[in-house]
């Protein structure tokens, strides 16, 4: 049975907290899986979250600040311990290369894993499957940042209904949808779009281009909000983003189901990022992200 599901493996900004590991994000899309920003201890979260090497199809590191990378070299090690046996694709800036090398090359063990690099250095399509198309596009943070939008191809939804009412039944519904016509009745007679769903990853920026163009129309959009709205400075100053301008974004794009995460450990009261979410006007599906918390993508549009 396939599965879209974000499991949360760490919601914490700059340093770990008792009960907040550093960053980490699987996203299950099916019969992959996607693993955003391993920070440290991201190795021991997965095993906590019941995350196995061998769900590991891809790896996506926004950019090379401690939190977000430094649990690379753990997992990179994993894989090839556990010998997963499919190819394994890592994104992540290109002008962060020595930090990927490092990482990847900390200390020795035996590859036995091929892990393909495929460093980002421009906005743009990264991969293309027949589930999903993988886009890039550039943050503001003061190292090179991307975030990262998934989008799965539009389908067609059979109509019952109008099928019947032209007599396609049984293997001839099968047929038309290859063909895309039968006995003078096209497709688009009979069936509408289904919207293919969508997914963004926006980690450490500020309010930029970037980041409105990663949210639009998401089902699911995970975005950091490392600041409450009354310390926007200090946003600004550090190349991030407050509750309020992430909620805004995401009611602006049209974002059905919003995760908030990447909290400073200055604030003692989460409840407060979801407050600030729902004055600044966002009224969707608000989540305030709590490590090993499982979210599934929203249902499709009826």
């Amino acid at each position: 049975m396939s599965v879209r599901e974000l499991v949360v493996l760490g919601t914490a900004s700059q340093v770990p907290t008792r009960h907040r590991n550093h960053n980490g994000y699987l996203l299950r899309w099916d019969a992959e899986g996607i693993l955003f920003d391993p920070g440290e201890g991201t190795q021991r979260q997965m095993l906590r979250a019941g995350v196995a090497a061998h769900d590991l199809n891809r790896i996506c590191v926004t950019h090379f600040h401690g939190d977000h990378s430094l649990g690379l070299a753990g997992v990179i090690q994993r894989i090839n311990l556990d010998r997963v046996p499919h190819e394994i694709s890592a994104h992540y800036p290109a002008s962060g290369q020595r930090f990927f090398e490092r990482l990847r090359y900390a200390t020795a063990y035996r590859e036995t894993v091929r892990l393909t690099e495929a460093p980002v250095a421009a906005d743009g399509v990264l991969a293309e499957t027949p589930a999903y198309t993988l886009e890039a596009r550039r943050l503001s943070h003061p190292v090179e940042s991307f975030g990262y939008r998934l989008v799965e191809p539009d389908g067609r939804r059979m109509l019952p209904g109008l099928l019947a009412e032209r007599g396609i039944r049984g293997p001839d519904v099968g047929r038309l949808q290859r063909e895309g016509e039968l006995r003078g009745v096209t497709l688009d007679e009979v069936s509408e779009v289904r919207r293919g769903q969508r997914f963004a990853f926006v980690m450490d920026t500020r309010l930029c281009d970037g980041v409105h163009a990663l949210a639009d129309g998401c089902d699911l959009l995970v975005i950091e909000s490392t600041f409450l709205d009354e310390d926007e400075r200090l946003a600004v100053d550090h190349g991030h983003l407050t509750a309020g301008q992430a909620a805004r974004a995401a009611r602006d794009a049209g974002v059905r189901h919003l995760v908030l995460t990447h909290f400073s450990q200055r604030y003692s009261d989460p409840g407060e990022f979801g407050r600030q979410a729902r004055a600044a006007g966002f009224t969707g599906e608000l989540t305030i992200a709590s490590d090993l918390l499982r979210v599934p993508l929203p249902k499709r549009h009826p």
